[in-house]
């Protein structure tokens, strides 16, 4: 029975559905367009604003002197995930329908999670303050990474324009950044608003979501993917994570970690942003490729968190509970 719940799909999930559902009945039209734009850019600069409000700075502190840690997490977030999407969005190009592949490369070039993989090395009794401050690092950087690479790797389909690389710094760093300068000021409040600020992260992605995939609706997506598309890209995905864990796993070990250490690699290694990614993938693509892009990466979303669910709770019944739980809100 516990196997079967950790299946059942949490409220956010079955919210974005919804959403990409009433993106593709009801797609925004007409004046309605430049509007929702609109609301979209001013959302996801909050979105980030608060994100840099709730980084502790004694968090960076604290988790950047692991430096061996944070450089195999960005191995496998930057090196090893987009040399495995190259080769595989290379090899099904032909496979799936037009944008699905490209969008399996984008996933791969994605940041790392903060919440997720910070929830979940807390669960297996992991380092938390080193996964705080690797999954902190990687989203910074994935602002930059992410569109390099992408330009880097679509120079057969045409390079993203460097415009849209200074979009993604205006929209998401420059609020990030503000947002951590105002922690001293608004810090405290916003995390004991994790409710309100909680609503407005989901909203953003939301908003996002149901923009693209109304969009896609409109330039027929859907019409192109068929049923074997999705069976093709679960399990796709599912191949995709199972590589990357036993990689890292079997990395942690052969470099020496600790087996706390080892937990914050593997959680923070193989995960893969929907909340970074849905955001900079609406800046960085056309509206109606947008759709495409992002459906690789709300199923791996899916899929990581069902399986570090149970992963989490395998390592946590391999070691000795702790007693004092620590806090992942920073």
């Amino acid at each position: 029975m516990r196997f079967l719940s950790n299946l059942r799909p949490d409220h956010f999930t079955i919210a974005l559905l919804a959403t990409a559902a009433a993106g593709t009945a009801l797609p925004a039209a007409g004046a309605a367009i430049p509007l929702l734009k609109i609301i979209i850019s001013f959302s996801i600069a909050i979105l980030f604003f608060l994100q840099g409000a709730r980084l502790s700075r004694n968090t960076i502190i604290e988790g950047a002197v692991h430096w061996r840690l944070h450089l195999t997490v960005f191995a496998a977030t930057f090196i090893l995930f987009p040399i495995l999407g190259l080769v595989l969005s290379r090899g099904l190009e032909l496979a799936l329908a037009p944008g699905i592949a490209l969008g399996v490369l984008y996933l791969c070039l994605l940041p790392s999670t903060i919440q997720s993989s910070i929830t979940f090395t807390s669960l297996a009794n992991g380092n938390v303050a080193a996964a705080i401050c690797s999954a902190s690092a990687s989203n910074m950087l994935g602002v930059f990474l992410t569109p390099l690479l992408m330009s880097l790797f679509m120079h057969t389909e045409g390079s993203i324009p460097l415009s849209s690389i200074v979009s993604v710094v205006v929209q998401i760093l420059v609020p990030f950044v503000a947002g951590h300068l105002a922690r001293p000021w608004i810090g405290e409040w916003v995390e004991r608003q994790w409710k309100l600020t909680g609503l407005v992260d989901r909203g953003a992605i939301l908003l996002v979501v149901y923009y693209a995939f109304g969009a896609a609706a409109v330039n027929g997506l859907w019409h192109q993917l068929s049923p074997r598309d999705l069976i093709v890209l679960l399990l796709l995905s599912c191949v995709l994570l199972a590589l990357v864990l036993a990689i890292m796993t079997g990395a942690s070990r052969l470099l020496g970690f600790s087996r706390r250490d080892e937990i914050a690699i593997v959680f923070c290694g193989s995960k893969k942003s929907l909340g970074s990614g849905v955001p900079i993938a609406s800046i960085l693509f056309p509206a109606a490729m947008v759709g495409a892009i992002i459906l690789p990466v709300m199923l791996f979303h899916q899929i990581q968190l069902i399986v570090c669910a149970i992963l989490a709770r395998w390592y946590a019944g391999r070691v000795n509970p702790v007693s004092h739980w620590p806090n992942t809100s920073a």
